[in-house]
């Protein structure tokens, strides 16, 4: 039987992923090139990772990550020494579950928006245009990735000030009309960039605050269009096919927005593009090989679910700065079949997950 063309892209990408993971292991379990973390780890596991690690189905050998690794110092502890001499980024989750989450970086944020950038239509994102970035600061990778982004594609990027923990605590102290007032100092904020004459052109922001974006212009008699935007790209798990279905009808006027999902243990996993005749159905898939993500049973972690069924997503990171096996994320979401440009697994529907959804405040995002 002959392979159709999607067969033969789909066993190209295992191909190439399973090439790659054995040149990542090799990296970060060598003594002149490996991180003192995973040194000092494979000293107690039952196999040599040099040695059996060969394919990306042989990182099932890994016993499950704990995000608990991940807590608190010394964060050098995750610098390979093949990148010791480089100047090294700490970047933080958001902290919405505890102690927040960090890791080391070096060009990661660089390499993964440039390798974004290539999905970006130049229509709407036209190079050389100028950036708002409407989100969080602080120590999060979003902002200087937003921001290297902007200058990779010519143009210069223009923050706000947000702080997502302080949203955080509003919201599960009940301080809702603190919260409003929150919002609306970072839409002023936002607000002013526009007015000032820098020719924006381009935008980051989360489905949250686009909308208060887009009702702050209507009380003006303006709206995102008008401001001079052409290009969105957003994430967060509020970015569900209601929303973006609302938000197509009622406020972007032929503004061309892209949803993404994203964080700072993966980099950024674009959407296969979103649809009315799809029914706005939005699903992401990981760039691989230097991230996979894959939707997996909710009572056993190594077994994938059937397509279109829900399950947990667990992320594997593999990058000469990054190794992480098997990362059980807080979301959960429908296991998606490849397609032609994404030639391997995706996942639809991204929501907190379950058994974790209340004791997790979503904030801005």
């Amino acid at each position: 039987m002959v392979p159709t063309d999607l067969e033969s892209a789909v066993q190209s990408a295992k191909d190439e992923l399973d090439a790659h993971v054995y040149e990542t292991v090799q990296w970060h379990f060598h003594p002149s090139t490996g991180c003192p973390f995973w040194l000092e780890f494979a000293e107690k596991l039952p196999f040599d990772p040099l040695k059996d690690i060969r394919t990306y189905a042989d990182l099932q050998k890994f016993p499950d990550f704990e995000d608990e690794w991940l807590r608190g110092g010394p964060v050098r502890r995750w610098v390979p020494r093949g990148l010791a001499e480089k100047p090294v980024y700490v970047f933080e989750t958001g902290g919405t579950t505890g102690t927040p989450k960090t890791r080391i970086v070096v060009e990661d944020h660089w390499i993964d928006y440039e390798l974004f950038s290539q999905t970006l239509p130049d229509e709407y994102f036209p190079p050389g245009s100028n950036w708002l970035m409407l989100g969080p600061s602080g120590p999060r990778r979003l902002r200087l990735a937003v921001e290297h982004l902007a200058q990779f594609r010519g143009g210069i990027s223009f923050c706000i000030d947000l702080d997502p923990r302080w949203v955080i605590k509003l919201i599960k102290r009940g301080w809702m009309e603190h919260l409003e007032a929150y919002k609306r100092h970072c839409i002023d904020q936002a607000l002013t960039i526009l007015d000032a004459g820098h020719d924006i052109r381009c935008m980051f922001t989360t489905p949250k605050l686009l909308e208060a974006l887009a009702l702050a212009l209507e009380e003006r008699g303006s709206s995102i269009r008008q401001a001079g935007i052409m290009g969105i790209f957003s994430g967060g798990t509020e970015f569900t096919p209601q929303w973006t279905r609302f938000a197509t009808e009622e406020f972007l006027d032929g503004v061309y927005m892209t949803p993404t999902y994203g964080n700072t243990l993966m980099g950024l996993a674009a959407s296969k593009p979103v649809t009315a005749e799809d029914g706005y159905k939005i699903s992401y898939y990981a760039p691989q090989p230097r991230a996979v993500i894959e939707v997996v049973d909710f009572g056993d972690y190594h077994k994938l679910v059937e397509y279109g069924q829900t399950g947990r997503v667990r992320l594997t990171t593999l990058t000469k700065e990054f190794f992480v096996p098997g990362f059980m994320e807080r979301d959960e979401g429908e296991r998606e079949r490849p397609f032609a440009k994404y030639p391997w697994d995706g996942v639809s529907g991204v929501r907190p997950f379950h058994e974790l959804a209340e004791a997790t405040t979503v904030g801005v995002y």
